[in-house]
């Protein structure tokens, strides 16, 4: 029983300090846009593909209602086309959508570089070097989704330590189709070995205190992708938004 004092302040019961808060529980909706929207992103979706629903829900061991609901804020991030009463499809790549996706993050990540770059963090080193570690670790296996992780958690730790983790939520939210597009062009032959080069050279810029090459070596990283969009379109022109 809690006591309260005369001021109606709540005051601590002894043996009430054993009992560790709850975890907040997770919906069934929000676990399955989880899946789902890493399935479509890593392509185990690809685009233009149909969705079906009820499989869907089988294999989740979900029903309807939270599958709609995350149907829901996929269609808002433009990744998936809901047609009320017809077909559902994973959405196809829209290069317009990328272009501005690309600028958007690039704006945000040269500011997180450059302040992280004016007064780097005494723990960014080794948040950042444990990122790189896992990239290696999963190039070494030959492991894209591995990969692809470990490079999220890489870009992640720059927000956090930059004091802007939410910036990161909200560019991660409007790049469905520029991520789509970057793990098309992962298998590239030497893609991922660059990327993780390109991590290093911008991890060193950072620490060293040096903020233009720290943009120098993010503006590289970030650009390479785009850069090669029309040559992906032509390999896999069915996966993108026709002219």
């Amino acid at each position: 029983m809690t006591s309260i004092s005369a001021s109606g302040t709540s005051l601590a019961v002894p043996e009430l300090e054993a009992l560790s808060p709850m975890e907040p529980r997770r919906s069934a909706a929000d676990i399955a846009y989880e899946k789902l929207r890493a399935a479509v992103i890593g392509l185990a979706l690809p685009p233009g593909s149909p969705i079906a629903r009820s499989a869907i829900a089988g294999r989740l061991g979900i029903s309807q209602t939270p599958l709609r609901e995350a149907l829901i804020r996929l269609q808002a991030e433009g990744l998936v086309e809901v047609v009320p009463h017809s077909a559902t499809r994973v959405s196809r790549i829209d290069l317009a959508a990328a272009r501005e996706a690309h600028v958007l993050r690039l704006a945000v990540e040269l500011e997180v570089v450059r302040r992280l770059a004016a007064a780097p963090p005494a723990t960014l080193g080794a948040a950042l070097a444990a990122a790189n570690s896992g990239m290696a670790a999963a190039l070494e296996a030959a492991d894209q989704a591995a990969f692809a992780e470990a490079d999220d958690s890489f870009h992640t730790t720059l927000h956090e330590a930059a004091g802007v983790p939410g910036l990161r939520d909200l560019v991660k939210s409007r790049s469905g189709h520029l991520d789509r597009l970057r793990r098309l062009h992962l298998p590239a032959p030497g893609k991922a070995e660059a990327v993780l080069r390109e991590h290093e050279v911008l991890t060193l810029a950072i620490l060293a205190g040096d903020a233009p090459a720290a943009e120098a070596a993010l503006r590289a990283h970030l650009s390479g992708t785009f850069a090669e969009a029309g040559q992906l379109r032509s390999v896999r022109p069915e996966y993108f938004v026709p002219d």
